[in-house]
This record gives structure tokens, C-alpha cells and sequence, in this order.
């Protein structure tokens, strides 16, 4: 089919917005029907670390042999004092082993502050004697890996031939690509690594920059790098984790605060980028980015303004390169002044520009500020379709001569459909029971994660540092960097006078 009044049917199975969402629902339905899937073991722990992890403990697991010895738990105690042992040994196998044993005694223990340290500190330990490379290398995690492989290119190609693309030559180039991801997934599980925040989508990002500007992405590779496609089945994936009634947690604080960030930043970077001679479609999509959530948001100003994917690839670039000293940098300054968690949240969530690195970044200012933090994100994230339809609205009119009156449906055509996907996903989830919802969501997260991982390699080998800076002679770059820094001081302003008591009572969370 073809156009018909205006309506591109065809867009329906050749254009990646509809296919990813068809995508995303099939991944979805199969696990919504019970179908169960084991994820492959990515975590793991240095001896270095682990024993630096069992030195901290040791003075916890004495103090519950005490403990449990007045209580008069013996059970407890005994084994206690085994993983006592086995820690001044420093026997990794024996300490897991009797950590295990633990745990599982805290079930019989009758008082209730032996039972929880017991539980605690038995799960905690028993999970870090566990967490060892060789596991990761084991043959059963190798064959976990391939099925995963297998899957993700099933789905990847359902879509690919649908769209009419060369199956063939995407199936070489994604076995390249799905090898770095799973790289990247080993670097970002280890203990120490994961402690610092930097996550499995920064070492995707970095390997796919390391290939692309130190050496030279494969012309078979080329055919399998989809930025887009990947990321936005993932964004509707995620819509199912976004519940509409945890989006009612977000309250009026979060609300007015993400209004004023949007409309403010987008403004100063819309401003910006027109005085560097930028045009208006990349000025759009840059100023969206930097203003709301950055990857999704850009990739949707892009799909409402019909922008280059060049251009949109170049801010995806820009978010995550701008993520990632943010992530570390703000929670850290939080704590040397003493900022209130609330406040630090409320700068945090409202300033990084992608949700995994809100969380990382929170989790590091303490858990108050991450739960705040994820709120305001949400409230960011909530308003994307509301920018995108806006700005296809804005550019269907600026698009026409004057007294010419544009048809609803272009605004239509512009505007991005896989967020119909992430709203149609979240109102479906929201409907479900909370556990069910929950199970469904704890395996349809690692394919999200998986999907995002994917795009992010390939934001990173479509990423040249020559171009970043040769693209606009900088100009893009220079805007984007003065509109972050302006985000960062706007956004923290507006955190004190928000969230700090000053207009209003201080939120509780």
C-alpha cells in the first residue's frame, strides 16, 4: 500500500519507529504469555576486592556470633563462627559456603535482629564468593550467551526484513557488534567498576569509539550499526517499567521544575546555537536534548522535525560524552558542600541527560537523592511527547507559506511513533496487577538493557572526534557545552527554591 489521503500506510512496516514498536510489543507479548528467560552472569568480583569486602565484614560477623550467642541462637551462632573462620582464612569457597549456610539458618533464628544481620550478611557474602570470572567463562554461561545472541538477532532481523534491508549483511555486522556488547557488559559488572557508577552503556559508548576512531569500522559492520532501531525498541520496552501510577509519585514539585528547565534551557540553547549559525532543525534537536532527557528526547526531536540522523547521532554523542564527568562530578560536589539529599536529587535528576546515568549518579549521593533524582527524571521523560509534538506542530507551520493551513495529518507523520509504543506499553502495565507487572518487567529489563547497550556501541562507531569537532566547524558542540553548563546552574537554582524549603514545604519521599 501507499499513500492514501495523505497516510503512508507503508510507513507502518518500512519506516524503524512503527517496526520497533511492532518489535518492542512481540517482546513483550512472548513474556506477558510466562515465557521465562535466563539471563547469562555477567557479575564478578577480584580476589582483591572480595577480600577487601570480607575484611570489612569480619568485624560484623564477630559481632553477630555475640550476639546470637546472648540471644541464645546457637544454630546462628555456630555458623557464624564457621564463617568467622573461614574469613581469617581468607578461603573464598569456604567463606561462601558457610555464608550460604547462614542465610539460610536466619530463616530459623527467633529474634529479629539476629535473623536480619544473619540474613544481610550471609546474602552478602555468599553472592561476592560467587561473583568470579570464571563463571562469567563458564561453559554453561557461554552457551546462556549464545542463546541470547541468537535471540537478539532473531528479533533484529524480524525487523530488518520487514524494513526490506539485506538481512545477509546485517547478521555478519551484528555478531561483531553483539561481541562488543557482551565486552562491555564484562568490563561494566565488575565489583569496582560498577561501585564508581560507570555502567555497561559508558563501555559500549567507549568501545565503539575506540574502533571507530583508532581504528576503522569494517564495512560489514556498517550494514548492522542501527542507533535508532535499537534504541527505540528499548524505549518501548522501558515504557512497561514506567508505571502510571509510580508517575504519579512525581507530584507537582518534579512537574514544575521540569516545565522551567525545559522551556528555559531550550530556549537559551535554541538561542545559542542560532547566534553560532546553526540551523533551526539542529538547534531543535540539541536544544531538546539538553533541555529534557537526552537520547530519547533527541532521537524524538529528530523524528518530529524530520531531522538528519547525522545531526542526531552528533548530540547522542555529545549527551553521553557530557554524561558521564556529570555523573561523577555532581554527586561528589553534593557531598562536599553538604547539599541536602533532596536538593542533590532534584539537580541531579533534572540536569543528566540519560536515566541510567541519573540512577548511577544518585545511587553515589546516597538513596535519598536517587529516589528523588528518578522522579524528576520521570517527570522529564513524561513531558518527551508533548516537546515532540510540539516542535512538529511549530515546524509544519514554519515550513509553509503564510495563509497556507497545514494538514493534521503531516503533524501526524512527524510526530515519533515509538513513543506511542512507550505510552501504549506503560497504560497496558499499569492496568496488570503490581507482581505480575514486576516478574513480567525483571526479564523484559535485561533485553531493554541489551537494546540500549547495542545503540550505544553504534553511537560510538558512527562517532568520529575529527568530525565531532569539524561538524559545524564546532559550532554544534560549543552550543551544546555553554547550554549544559547553563542547564547545570539553572537547574540547581531552581532545586533550592523548589525543593529546599523556600517557596514551598520540603517534599517527602
Amino acid at each position: 500500500m501507499g499513500k492514501n489521503n495523505g497516510i503512508d500506510w507503508s510507513s507502518l512496516w518500512k519506516k524503524d519507529d512503527w517496526v520497533a514498536v511492532w518489535i518492542g510489543f512481540l517482546i513483550l507479548i512472548v513474556f506477558i504469555t510466562g515465557f521465562k528467560w535466563k539471563m547469562p552472569t555477567w557479575k564478578w568480583m577480584t580476589e582483591g576486592a572480595f577480600l577487601v569486602k570480607v575484611e570489612e565484614s569480619k568485624e560484623k560477623v564477630k559481632k553477630l556470633v555475640e550476639e546470637a550467642e546472648a540471644k541464645g541462637e546457637s544454630k546462628v551462632k555456630d555458623i557464624a563462627m564457621a564463617l568467622y573462620t573461614a574469613i581469617e582464612a581468607k578461603d573464598r569457597k569456604a567463606i561462601g559456603e558457610a555464608a550460604g549456610k547462614l542465610e539460610a539458618a536466619s530463616k530459623e533464628a527467633k529474634d529479629s535482629n539476629v535473623k536480619k544481620n544473619a540474613e544481610k550478611y550471609g546474602k552478602e557474602l555468599k553472592e561476592a564468593a560467587g561473583q568470579m570470572l570464571g563463571k562469567v567463562f563458564s561453559g554453561e554461561n557461554l552457551l546462556r550467551m549464545l542463546y541470547l545472541l541468537i535471540a537478539l538477532w532473531i528479533l533484529g532481523t524480524i525487523g530488518i526484513a520487514i524494513m526490506g534491508q539485506p538481512v545477509s549483511k546485517f547478521a555478519g555486522g551484528f555478531l561483531f557488534i553483539y561481541i562488543l556488547g557482551a565486552i562491555s557488559f564484562i568490563i561494566g559488572n565488575n565489583s569496582t567498576i560498577s561501585y564508581y557508577g560507570l555502567e555497561v552503556v559508558f563501555w559500549a559508548l567507549i568501545l565503539g569509539l575506540i574502533v571507530s576512531n583508532l581504528f576503522r569500522v569494517p564495512e560489514w559492520v556498517k550494514a548492522a550499526v542501527k542507533t535508532e532501531y535499537f534504541i527505540k525498541i528499548g524505549l518501548v520496552l522501558l515504557g512497561a517499567e514506567v508505571l502510571f501510577k509510580t508517575l504519579t509519585k512525581i507530584g507537582a514539585y518534579g512537574m514544575i521544575q521540569s516545565i522551567l528547565v525545559i522551556a528555559v534551557v531550550f530556549y537559551f540553547c535554541y538561542w545559542v546555537a542560532k547566534k553560532l549559525g546553526l540551523d533551526d532543525e539542529f538547534a531543535s534537536i540539541l536544544g531538546t536534548a539538553v533541555s529534557i532527557c537526552g537520547v530519547s528526547a533527541a532521537i524524538a526531536a529528530g523524528g518530529a522535525v524530520k531531522g538528519d540522523p547525522k545531526k542526531v547521532s552528533h548530540t547522542i554523542s555529545l549527551v553521553l560524552l557530557c554524561a558521564i564527568p556529570m555523573l561523577i562530578l555532581e554527586p561528589l560536589i553534593a557531598k562536599m558542600v553538604g547539599m541536602d539529599p533532596v536538593v542533590a536529587g532534584a539537580w541531579i535528576g533534572g540536569t543528566i541527560d540519560t536515566t541510567g546515568a541519573v540512577v548511577a549518579a544518585g545511587a553515589i549521593a546516597g538513596e535519598a537523592a536517587m529516589a528523588v533524582a528518578v522522579v524528576v527524571k520521570m517527570a522529564q521523560n513524561v513531558l518527551i511527547g508533548v516537546a515532540a509534538f510540539l516542535l512538529a506542530i511549530w515546524f509544519v507551520f514554519k515550513g509553509r507559506e503564510i495563509g497556507e493551513r497545514p494538514k493534521a495529518i503531516e503533524i501526524w507523520y512527524r510526530f515519533p511513533k515509538f513513543v506511542v509504543g512507550f505510552i501504549v506499553a506503560s497504560v497496558i502495565f499499569s492496568s496488570m496487577s503490581e507482581p505480575v507487572a514486576k516478574a513480567i518487567i525483571s526479564q523484559t529489563g535485561g533485553f531493554r538493557l541489551w537494546w540500549f547497550t547495542l545503540a550505544f556501541i553504534c553511537i560510538g562507531l558512527e562517532t568520529n572526534f575529527k568530525e565531532l569537532v569539524s561538524i559545524g566547524g564546532g559550532r554544534p558542540a560549543a552550543a551544546f557545552l555553554l547550554a549544559q553548563l547553563f542547564n547545570i546552574l539553572w537547574t540547581l537554582l531552581l532545586a533550592y527554591l523548589i525543593f529546599g524549603g523556600v517557596f514551598f514545604p520540603p517534599p517527602k519521599f
